[in-house]
């Protein structure tokens, strides 16, 4: 018989995967999906970081020839120095207000309730940009502006309310700052491998005391699925983005958030982790 934490952990890396870089909160589902299954304790907390990485190394494999190219070019070439700054400047606010406010975030907002609260009022959000339809300017990484890439730095940091949506946040916010949608998402999958990285490696080292070599198959089993489902969805999300609207999600969050706020309140809520 297959152990049942091996099947929690499959399902959700699955989660994780599929909801990383969509504008509907991969963190925000996780706590509630962990709920649901009643996954929690100190392997939750690692596990939901490590997995993380998997969805990372799927934009790192993804995009490897074009971040490689900019790499070897960067001594160079000045469209490849700017590609890496722009990268660089619009990090900067998740790095500095994510290190400061670490622990706050992860003991004070870290509910199920926050969660659901975000992803209604969120999903409300894209409604309401998709509405005003900006106009859309730039239509490479390499066109958005310093100013404006520090600006969707800090609209990514949103994001740190669990619910929010990294990629919604960072997507969205470029896209109402005129870059079109589709170098919008590429920007923020882009940025994601930054944010991402420092989020885990901070995380990690905040619950260094909970790493066990016993989670080891749990984990890889997250991780493994997390990348490929991640694979799968980033390269969907591409074309999708490129001749739809978000307001599918903004249906689907508030649909969500109402469906989980009506369940918390009949059923309660087991236990909050992260």
């Amino acid at each position: 018989m297959i152990d049942t934490t091996l099947l929690q952990a499959a399902f959700l890396g699955v989660v994780e995967g599929v909801t990383e870089f969509l504008p509907v909160s991969s963190t925000g589902h996780l706590i509630l999906a962990g709920e649901l299954v009643g996954f929690d304790g100190p392997i939750a907390t690692v596990f939901d970081v490590v997995i993380q990485l998997g969805a990372i190394l799927a934009i790192c494999v993804l995009y490897f020839q074009r971040l490689w190219s900019v790499l070897v070019r960067l001594p160079n070439d000045p469209d490849a120095r700017r590609f890496a700054l722009l990268i660089a400047v619009a990090f900067l606010p998740a790095a500095v207000i994510g290190f400061l406010l670490h622990d706050f975030i992860k003991t004070v907002l870290f509910s199920p309730y926050v969660v659901c609260s975000s992803l209604i009022i969120g999903g409300i959000a894209i409604l309401a940009i998709e509405r005003l339809k900006p106009v859309q300017i730039f239509h490479s990484v390499e066109q958005i502006p310093y100013g404006r890439a520090v600006a969707i730095g800090f609209i990514q940091c949103l994001a740190m309310i669990p619910g929010v949506s990294r990629s919604g946040a960072s997507i969205l916010g470029a896209y109402m700052l005129n870059v079109d949608r589709k170098t919008a998402a590429e920007f923020s999958f882009f940025l994601a491998i930054p944010t991402m990285l420092g989020a885990t490696v901070l995380d990690l080292w905040k619950a260094r005391h909970l790493l066990d070599p016993n989670y080891g198959l749990t984990i890889a089993i997250g991780f493994v699925l997390a990348f490929v489902s991640a694979l799968i969805v980033v390269k969907w999300l591409i074309g999708f983005v490129s001749q739809h609207t978000f307001v599918v999600f903004g249906w689907y969050r508030i649909a969500l958030g109402v469906l989980l706020l009506g369940w918390f309140a009949v059923y309660g809520v087991a236990v909050t982790h992260g």
